[in-house]
């Protein structure tokens, strides 16, 4: 993550209690997106930002908003709309560990896939800041439990992974009920066309930021690749683990069904492993997610449909079980270690030729290197020594 050296989080005219909660919790100094963002959205201008994953966008918008609430007034103030209930609730999270030493700010975290009921006691609250996937919030907005007239800021996170799953209808309808409108952030790994035409329709003189994955910009991760039969992987994937004295881990399945049947293979060879993908009631991921955060699970298994909602600092070792499909779903999946400025590991399993040629499309793609290693008996893993084919022979006629 990328550390602007000259500015400060004083520097950009935070109040006591923002700059309390930002000290407790460790951050010394804005990353880019969060240098750049804070000051126009303090100044209530329009945004659109294009920044890869790890690079601090929650704060980016989330400073602001909380600095623009006027405590005392009972309604929703700000608005953020996230395409997954795991994204939304760790928003929400986070928001409220900036929200330490302020008085009467309430946040309020709606999402599907659960009773109502609970959000509704969470609306009968008033909170200035309501987190909200698109679906759920017009179910609310229809009953009445919310208004949106009062709305100051809307910013729509990962408004492009949001638009291609086929909120737009949404997403537009929602921008449109709120009337009295100040500002509209939207926040995003790419600038798809859907994208582009939000911010066409509804932002005016918006400030364009983007943030460059450099060099510098990304984790610290250190990659490597395991091959061995399809057969292989799980037992190979349960010693790298065992072996390496990792606290802290989590496996991706492009699957659910992979993701469930790895997970119960794990619990049977007596690890302490939970999974969440799309089949697991939301009540059980919830729980699951709070025990991994908390640090009392160490081993978590899971679809890309759960990683962008997983905002864990100190995850020690990703793995990838299977070779994701797409380039930015690596990307994804393995910037979930080496967060917080700590060195990560990750790791890819591969079971035949097509995840090999999967993963060196990644690496070059990418600009990653992926170092292939070989594991012995006793867990021992040293660097594969790559065999440089023969010269073909000459033939001479």
């Amino acid at each position: 993550m990328e550390v602007t050296n000259n500015i400060t989080f004083e520097s950009l005219g935070l109040s006591e209690q923002m700059l309390k909660a930002l000290e407790k919790k460790g951050y010394g100094y804005p990353t880019t997106i969060q240098a750049e963002a804070i000051p126009e959205f303090l100044a209530w201008k329009d945004v659109i930002a294009k920044a890869p994953t790890g690079t601090g966008k929650t704060f980016a918008f989330g400073i602001p908003m909380i600095e623009h609430v006027e405590p005392e007034a009972q309604e929703v103030q700000g608005l953020i709309l996230a395409p997954t209930r795991e994204l939304a609730i760790q928003i929400g999270d986070e928001l409220r560990g900036l929200l330490t030493y302020y008085n009467g700010i309430r946040v309020a975290v709606l999402y599907g896939g659960t009773g109502i009921g609970g959000q509704l006691k969470q609306l009968e609250r008033k909170p200035q800041i309501v987190v909200a996937t698109p679906g759920r919030l017009m179910d609310h907005y229809n009953r009445k439990s919310i208004r949106l007239d009062k709305v100051k800021t809307v910013v729509l996170d990962e408004a492009d992974r949001m638009l291609d799953m086929g909120f737009f209808k949404d997403v537009t309808r929602i921008i449109e009920k709120v009337k009295n409108r100040k500002n509209l952030g939207l926040f995003s790994a790419t600038i798809s066309q859907e994208v582009m035409t939000v911010s066409w329709m509804y932002q005016r003189d918006e400030v364009e930021i983007t943030v460059e994955p450099k060099q510098e910009d990304r984790p610290d991760i250190e990659q490597f690749s395991l091959t061995c039969t399809p057969l292989e992987k799980a037992e190979k994937t349960l010693r790298l683990i065992r072996t390496q004295g990792y606290e802290r881990v989590m496996i991706f399945c492009n699957t659910k069904h992979m993701c469930q049947r790895l997970c119960d293979d794990f619990q049977r060879a007596g690890l302490d492993c939970e999974c969440i993908h799309g089949d697991v009631r939301q009540n059980l991921r919830e729980k699951t997610m709070q025990r991994y955060r908390e640090g009392s699970l160490p081993v978590l298994v899971a679809t890309d449909v759960a990683s962008r909602g997983i905002d864990v600092d100190d995850v020690d070792c990703v793995i990838n079980f299977d070779v994701p499909e797409e380039n930015e779903y690596y990307v994804h999946r393995i910037g979930r270690t080496g967060r917080a400025r700590r060195k990560g590991v990750a790791w890819s399993i591969i079971g035949n030729f097509p995840e090999k040629a999967k993963l060196d499309e990644i690496a070059k793609f990418s600009h990653y290197t992926v170092k292939p290693m070989v594991m012995a008996e006793d867990g021992t893993l040293t660097e594969e020594e790559i065999k440089t084919p023969p010269a073909p022979k000459r033939r001479f006629r």
